[in-house]
């Protein structure tokens, strides 16, 4: 029966591949997929979760690049993977306080450990840990359950299966047989998981890829064959949005651009220099210094740079996905769940001047963001220490006052713009004056 299944599975994903490969010619965005692109830029927030058994090891997701590792020896952690402190619905229940309106899930990141109950490989959650649990079924199912998107990062390369051909990192793992390389079989691997991924977890927002920048350096542009993969989510679940972390300008077939460390159109983490496309933006941050669990590490942003952060990812027209790092008993850190706990505070008494919004008409300044949505313009003050605030504005302001208070704000008209003659010096996270303009 298991062979049959199989030989079903490959033939199936062969049909996708092929009719894929000629519908990869010219991608058009299905209704369905240009809906869920306007829901997707309007949620503005979204939580990121790095988890694997690298957690085990607590010292980040790349702890098996960053040192000479045998990959078998590495595999023996599985073993002793056992989150008995895993909870969906607290995991969900929290981010969803947060005022996040989706997840984005690390369902095989580049140690090739799988955190389903994948049929392509036996080194996975369900079948190599004694928590034989489906951890993507649990949260796939309490997030259509609690109204919460389920997007699944998905990593391109692999550090510890022989087919995958070596790109620039990795190279220190010990015990992959270079004689083996074989890309089609490589490929042919990632597109049955991702069928699963698309087929057997109900509605997916999003595939994240990453990885794609292990050959930048390659002499020879690397093929990934990105557009019939693409082609392949797309009829799957054509609603189903297509983002790649490859730091360069989008590939046809990609629904949204990430931006990584850094807001569109900066650059100060090196990762991000690539145009700004009129697709659907995201930046992914993180709470502290690393994607994955790392013990060390609790140098965590303060809850009012959180805040500013987010909004000045939608003040670039952006959402913001935020990473927490799972400890390896399955429990999200309580500084995480602090901050998550602040933020969704904030949200629910200021959500407005950040969901749906639009970047605003002032790029940012040293005192803060705008945001837009209709007439309305919100303007959000971080640092500001005098009460009168010039706005370089071209619209007419018919009224201003305080978000938080509605009490009225005086306006003068002047040569360079408008100014606002607040009522005190602006003072917290962040101190929003709302506009009514013309």
């Amino acid at each position: 029966m298991n062979t049959l299944k199989r030989f079903i599975s490959t033939t199936l994903v062969a049909i996708f591949v092929f009719v894929s490969a000629i519908e990869a010619q010219e991608y058009v965005p299905t209704p369905e997929n240009l809906k869920a692109r306007q829901e997707f830029e309007e949620n503005r927030f979204g939580i990121f979760i790095h988890w694997g058994i690298y957690s085990m090891f607590a010292q980040g997701e790349w702890y098996m690049q960053n040192f000479p590792i045998d990959k078998n020896e590495y595999a023996k952690v599985a073993d002793a993977f056992y989150p008995h402190r895993f909870n969906a619905k607290e995991w969900v229940s929290a981010i969803k306080a947060s005022g996040a309106k989706y997840i984005c899930f690390t369902s095989r990141h580049h140690d090739s450990f799988s955190m389903w109950d994948t049929e392509q490989s036996d080194y996975n959650i369900v079948d190599a840990t004694p928590f034989g649990r489906d951890v993507i079924k649990e949260l796939a199912d309490e997030c259509h359950k609690q109204g919460i998107k389920l997007h699944l990062y998905y990593s391109h390369l692999d550090w510890a299966r022989d087919e995958y051909p070596r790109g620039r990192t990795g190279r220190q793992v010990i015990g992959v047989d270079s004689t083996k390389v074989d890309w089609p079989a490589y490929y042919e691997f990632m597109n049955k998981q991702l069928t699963e991924l698309l087929t057997n977890y109900g509605e997916i927002g999003a595939i994240w890829f990453d990885g794609h920048w292990d050959h930048d350096n390659d002499s020879v542009p690397f093929d990934w064959q990105l557009e019939e993969q693409y082609a392949l989510i797309h009829r799957l679940q054509p609603a189903c949005l297509v983002g790649n972390n490859h730091h360069v300008t989008p590939h046809a077939g990609e629904d949204i651009q990430i931006f990584e460390r850094d807001l569109p159109g900066e650059n100060t983490a090196g990762l991000s220099g690539q145009s700004i496309s009129r697709l659907p933006l995201e930046t992914c941050q993180t709470m502290n210094g690393m994607w994955g669990y790392k013990l060390i590490d609790q140098n965590y942003k303060s809850l009012d740079t959180l805040i500013r952060y987010l909004v000045s990812t939608a003040g670039k027209g952006a959402n913001l996905l935020m990473n927490v790092g799972p400890q390896p008993n399955g429990e999200l850190p309580a500084a995480a769940v602090e901050r998550l706990k602040g933020m969704g505070e904030w949200m629910q008494a200021n959500g407005e001047t950040v969901y749906g919004t639009t970047a605003g008409d002032i790029p940012a300044q040293e005192w803060g963001v705008t945001t837009r949505k209709g007439e309305r313009l919100f303007v959000h003050i971080f640092n500001h220490q005098e009460k009168e605030l010039l706005l370089p504005l071209n619209c007419k302001v018919k009224k201003a006052f305080t978000y938080s208070d509605k009490k009225a704000v005086k306006v003068k008209k002047r040569k360079e713009g408008t100014v606002l003659m607040l009522n005190e010096v602006p003072q917290g996270a962040d101190y929003i004056v709302e506009l009514i303009t013309k």
